[in-house]
């Protein structure tokens, strides 16, 4: 597209015509006095070369006669190197191309515009304006700004140019339409720097004449672009995050003209000697797809020592030589069976110690090799400012697994743990003596939730009873087979010891029966095994099979156990991932100190109040509001809890219960003992009634008050069973709840009386509610008809 600007452009030789016949007048040469002769001869006959030229066809038909013109200025010698070019600002028009640029363009496709990076009309205007104040008012504003051609190679990797251009060959003249400039009018203009109507008021278009032609030399500045955008992604975010690996993806291949290069970091801990992922979003072709590997394994002794002693880049320009050399190391069997021919590693490093190792890797043979890795000697200060924040950030997501995992402080509660940890330090910046104080919340309601597995006891023993017969009937088929082959009397006497263990296993087992055959097989059995071996050699591979049945830790048949404990485990993560991450949206509700533990299910304790609030201000609606969440995540619990064994032979089942306490307490961390506590003798019965009423019973009954597949509430005051009863219908409304209310008063504990009970069916394969509990679902909870009172 063509743009108006201030000047009609006219392209005009004559400074070239001038300077030749100049020169011919003042040469003593004699040799270049006849070349100048010839030269202005050669030009007679094309007198339009001599004229001004607004018809850019003009150039195109004349181009070798115009090479000639140029020859002085583009010498052919310098042809293959130089990337120049005679061309006219403001238009996207070059002429007289060096035979390098040539090249270029045609490596860029036919398809290829050659176009100014971010051409801005109005910015080229105004530029233009600025131009003739310079050049022809004698103005000196500063108007410089670097201009960059991007033309893409053959491999499709953008190269970057940048372009100088001499002006020396051009002249500028006045039209009649052209309006008288002033300071004035400068000043103006200057203060509406933006303002383009206003800067084509004083310069129309074509009220200036450009007569002559500049000339472009270009700069391959990748390299240079390139480092500077590497640092500029490299500060938008972490390196591991999608968008960023791909555009350093990008300038990497820009820098090594490789379409196929791919990289990949990983990160070196000293201390235990081995290389780690960044994260499981960035490559790491030393590890290939483990999380970690120790040094020693992942290379060889020499690749090593280069990397981490010498700390200088290592390259294997032909990986299959490199394999031969180093009998198939891992380094080399990871990257050859992924059709890599050639690799470069380099170091990270700070203060002379190894942080971690920038790997480079091609399918070409001998496209990465030592003398193309000083290319990255520029990159290094930024890729280590980026590997140690990547180092940082993962050693932070391993203090919050720690502190989720670990005794932690809750992120509820870290503020005020910071305030009181600035209270130390100044007093240790004034030399006093001073130690962390207990840290107290006061006011705080408490919330307890528990899934628990329905006879885990008897199913845990029934499994270890599995176990044992197993065991024990292994032993017993050998000992008749050694009595059969050698009959000793002591191995009869130890037919009759297990037999009579299989009887106590059947009939009176219990936790001692375990501890006894333990120590009969441990002290009596295996030691006698080996003496069968001994004495009689074919016994070998019976004996070889009983021991391969048993656990290496144990020395025991860990069986039917092991698929309790296997399903337990898994049940019970699947749990705590689902509650921790419904806390996230509870969390939203009001900020509130939570903690989980797993037990034969999880239990859950959860403390909400103003004091734990740094600047929120706590009503009832907030605890009313989490109380019903409380609910809703109890009844999508219990569905995990038999969705995630569907598929299992071995079923478990689950009764779940809701503690409620309608008075606030305080809770208090010791700092002795790290942990939150129960503070006060009074609000102590709240912790012995969370211990005991998962066994308690119905009164003047012997049904314990938690079945499974229901929902159990238990509570003291009448109120409390109002409010619960307004949140079960809610449920019941949504599905996750059955309507059969029971009401129940539970027995006597020690210490504890008075105890009642609402229980509920918990309703299965309900679809996961991911939204958080919203006021407007709480208003319909809270004013639903009021539900007769509990007795």
């Amino acid at each position: 597209m063509d743009y108006n600007y201030p000047f009609k452009v006219r392209i005009n030789f004559k400074s070239i015509f001038e300077h030749f016949e100049n020169r011919l007048k003042s040469e003593d040469n004699p040799l270049a006095k006849k070349y100048i002769e010839d030269f202005l001869d050669y030009f007679k006959q094309y007198p339009v070369l001599k004229e001004s030229i607004d018809d850019f066809d003009i150039i195109k038909k004349y181009e070798k006669q115009i090479s000639y013109l140029f020859d002085d200025l583009f010498p052919n010698m310098l042809s293959e190197n130089e990337i120049k070019a005679a061309s006219i600002p403001y238009r996207h028009f070059v002429f007289n191309k060096s035979k390098r640029l040539q090249q270029i363009l045609k490596n860029a496709g036919s398809e290829y515009e050659l176009k100014i990076r971010n051409f801005d009309y109005k910015q080229n205007y105004i530029h233009a304006c600025v131009l003739i104040l310079n050049h022809y008012y004698g103005y000196n504003i500063d108007f410089f700004r670097p201009i960059y051609y991007d033309i893409p190679d053959k491999d499709g990797n953008v190269r970057h140019y940048r372009l100088f251009i001499n002006a020396d060959f051009v002249e500028l003249s006045k039209t009649k339409s052209a309006p008288d400039i002033n300071d004035d009018i400068v000043n103006e203009l200057l203060n509406n720097a933006d303002n383009l109507k206003m800067w084509q008021d004083k310069f129309p278009p074509n009220s200036y004449n450009f007569d002559g032609f500049t000339i472009i030399n270009i700069t391959d500045v990748t390299i240079d672009e390139e480092i500077s955008k590497f640092k500029s992604i490299l500060l938008q975010g972490e390196i591991d995050h999608p968008d960023i690996t791909s555009k350093l993806r990008r300038i990497f291949r820009n820098i090594f003209k490789l379409d196929d290069l791919d990289f990949g970091f990983s990160i070196y801990d000293e201390e235990s000697q081995a290389f780690y992922r960044v994260s499981q979003n960035i490559n790491s072709f030393i590890l290939d797809s483990d999380l970690s590997r120790n040094c020693n394994t992942a290379m060889c002794s020499h690749t090593l020592r280069q990397l981490i002693e010498n700390q200088k880049h290592f390259s294997i320009p032909d990986l299959d030589i490199y394999a031969e050399n180093t009998n198939n190391d891992k380094l080399s069997q990871t990257l050859i069976s992924k059709g890599f021919k050639s690799c470069l590693l380099t170091p990270i490093t700070k203060n002379e110690k190894l942080l971690g190792v920038l790997g480079l890797v091609s399918k070409k043979k001998n496209a990465l090799n030592i003398i193309n890795a000083e290319k990255l000697e520029d990159f290094i200060p930024n890729l280590l400012l980026a590997l140690e924040r990547g180092i940082e950030h993962k050693e932070n997501l391993i203090k919050a697994i720690i502190q989720q995992e670990c005794t932690s402080i809750h992120e509820s509660v870290e503020w005020k743990f910071e305030e009181e940890a600035q209270k130390l330090l100044e007093a240790r910046q004034q030399k006093l003596n001073a130690t962390f104080s207990d840290i107290k919340f006061d006011n705080v309601y408490p919330l307890f939730g528990q899934i628990d597995i329905v006879k885990s006891s008897d199913t845990r023993n029934a499994a270890i009873q599995r176990d044992l017969n197993i065991q024990l009937n292994k032993l017993l088929d050998i000992l008749n087979y050694a009595y059969e082959h050698s009959p000793i009397m002591v191995y009869e006497q130890l037919k009759f010891r297990i037999e009579e263990l299989l009887e106590d296993v059947n009939k009176n087992f219990n936790t001692s029966t375990e501890q006894n055959i333990t120590a009969f097989i441990f002290n009596d059995i295996h030691p006698v095994l080996e003496q069968i071996e001994q004495d009689l050699p074919n016994s070998s591979e019976v004996i070889s099979k009983y021991r391969a049945m048993l656990d290496e830790n144990t020395g025991l048949v860990y069986q039917e156990r092991k698929v309790y404990d296997d399903t337990v485990n898994y049940i019970n993560k699947e749990l705590a991932c689902m509650i921790d991450h419904k806390q996230q949206q509870a969390q939203e509700i009001f900020p509130h100190y939570f903690e989980r533990f797993k037990t034969d299910g999880i239990e859950h304790n959860m403390y909400i109040g103003n004091s734990i609030s740094q600047n929120k201000n706590f009503s009832k609606v907030m605890l009313q509001n989490l109380r019903l969440w409380q609910m809703q995540t109890m009844c999508e619990m219990e569905n995990l809890f038999y969705n995630v064994q569907k598929d299992n032979e071995f079923q478990l089942e689950a009764a779940s219960l809701i503690l409620v306490y309608n008075s606030t307490l305080s809770i208090r961390y010791r700092v002795d003992e790290k942990k939150f506590d129960i503070d006060g003798a009074y609000n102590a019965r709240y912790e012995i009634a969370k211990k005991r009423i998962d066994k308690a019973f119905i009164k003047n009954t012997e049904e314990r008050i938690t079945q499974k597949g229901k929902l159990v509430i238990i509570y003291s005051q009448k109120e409390d069973a109002i409010e619960y009863q307004q949140y079960i219908k809610y449920l019941q409304n949504k599905q996750f709840l059955g309507q059969e209310i029971e009401k129940l008063e539970l027995e006597d504990l020690q210490g504890i009386s008075g105890l009642k009970a609402l229980r509920v069916n918990v309703l299965y394969n309900v679809s996961k509610n991911e939204k958080p509990m919203t006021y407007e679902d709480l208003s319909k909870a809270i004013t639903s008809p009021k539900t007769p009172q509990q007795n």
